[in-house]
């Protein structure tokens, strides 16, 4: 495997999050990954849990939808 290659992993478990619907998990760690990187910054390491675990949870259209809705101004959730 090269440096460039990364293995491919599921997220691990998060006791918040104990049933089978990851749809909390989804929300909260996109939530948790923009107010990471507003507070650090893209390149904190950290941060860089929670987008990937929520793009391995969310589907794209809920990401695409709140990559919009964040532009616009009307993300349901509190970023800062």
């Amino acid at each position: 495997m090269s440096a460039e290659e990364t293995p491919l992993k599921t997220v691990g478990f998060d006791a918040r999050f104990p049933n089978q619907n990851q749809t909390r998990h989804c929300w909260q760690s996109y939530v948790d990954y923009h107010k990471c990187i507003n507070a650090k910054g893209e390149e904190f390491e950290p941060c860089k849990v929670f987008f990937r675990t929520y793009s391995s949870l969310c589907p794209v259209d809920w990401v695409e939808k709140w990559d919009a809705q964040r532009e616009a101004g009307n993300f349901a959730g509190d970023l800062k």
